[in-house]
């Protein structure tokens, strides 16, 4: 599992993509989360607004395991 170091109290999940190098700018998230199964501590997840907080995991298949560190 990879983790993604934030510096904030939480990240969006589009925000979180783009900082971890999943999709290239901000405005590919919309279209990633629609192409793409995306899983946030196990739950399927297609909200790019979803909050994001530290220890939280999130899995994308084809891509990887990552876990938010602050």
């Amino acid at each position: 599992m990879k983790p993604v170091k934030i510096e904030t109290e939480y990240i969006t999940l589009g925000q979180f993509l783009k900082l971890a190098e999943v999709i290239q700018s901000g405005g590919m998230a919309k279209w990633f989360l629609q192409e793409y199964a995306i899983f946030v501590n196990g739950e399927p997840e297609n909200r790019r607004g979803k909050k994001l907080f530290a220890d939280d995991t999130v899995d994308i298949p084809d891509f990887g395991s990552y876990i938010v560190k602050n």
